[in-house]
């Protein structure tokens, strides 16, 4: 078996992939090291990867606060919803906009990256979320969001490079439009659906912003807007009242090991659904951006 000639230029590649690797990964490791120490050895090294005098109590004062909850479940609702109706309206429109005898093709496209360059702005949007009785729903935060023009045009691009032979078959057989779509077309497109979905989920899951412009309630907030108040430093008491969230077995919990925590507990999620689409990102990037 003949080895690889190994090359200066693939030593030099290989070493900044590792150095890129421990960069990417050193503020996980040393959140997930400050999370669990005490408050003095944060003190002694803030840098630190590795815990010192290891204890859970922040994770427990966390979990056991009502809010982190109901605002999980509110952006496990949004996260979905979100994804679900996005992904269909990318389907139904890239597929429509990937046909070249659409009448008005060009005309929708130039509409389609105008609104990647200019927007309504904060204000008209607040007041049509308020026209249509959408203020201090969750319904807010998923309109807004549902579609990007660059979403869009990358689901287009890959639908375009699929053979239309494919289609004039189907269509020869008798299969109908939706047919075609859904039995044929879909399952060739999913590595770009998956990658959209992973850029939709993400988008969702870290989206904060609309919930301070639209969100009155506190039992509607978002994940993102509780890690906001955290990290702002506010007691976690003082979100929904009650006692001193930072003392909790006789052990006085510092808003720096509440904030670590907090950034851990909202970060897992993410990373444990990314693996499993991974795959898919890749390639689907590459199809759904070269058109050739």
């Amino acid at each position: 078996m003949k080895l690889k000639k190994f090359s200066l230029f693939d030593g030099v590649n290989y070493t900044l992939v590792v150095l890129i690797g421990i960069l990417m990964l050193y503020p996980f490791i040393n959140v997930l090291a400050v999370s669990v120490s005490s408050y003095s050895a944060y003190i002694e090294n803030p840098l630190r990867i590795w815990p010192k005098h290891v204890s859970l109590e922040a994770y427990v004062e966390i979990l056991r606060h009502p809010v982190l909850w109901s605002s999980y479940r509110n952006t496990i609702i949004v996260t979905a919803s979100g994804v679900l109706f996005g992904i269909l309206l990318y389907i139904l429109t890239a597929y429509s906009l990937s046909k070249r005898h659409l009448r008005g093709r060009t005309v929708f496209m130039l509409a389609i990256v105008f609104t990647m360059l200019f927007n309504g702005g904060l204000i008209p949007n607040y007041l049509l979320m308020r026209s249509l009785g959408l203020l201090d729903s969750l319904a807010a935060l998923v309109l807004p969001m549902l579609m990007s023009g660059f979403n869009l045009i990358l689901m287009k691009t890959f639908m375009e490079n699929i053979p239309e032979e494919l289609e004039e078959a189907a269509r020869i057989d008798g299969a109908s439009d939706p047919y075609i779509l859904f039995r044929i077309v879909v399952p060739l497109s999913m590595p770009i659906i998956a990658t959209l979905c992973l850029f939709t989920a993400v988008a969702y899951w870290n989206n904060f912003f609309n919930a301070i412009v639209y969100i009155r309630t506190v039992e509607k907030w978002p994940l993102m807007l509780f890690l906001r108040e955290v990290i702002e430093g506010a007691k976690l008491a003082s979100i929904s009242g009650g006692d001193n969230a930072a003392e909790s077995g006789g052990q006085q919990l510092t808003p720096v090991t509440l904030q670590y925590a907090t950034l851990m507990l909202v970060t897992l999620p993410i990373l444990c659904v990314y693996p499993f689409l991974q795959k898919y990102f890749v390639k689907g990037i590459m199809l759904g951006s070269v058109k050739g």
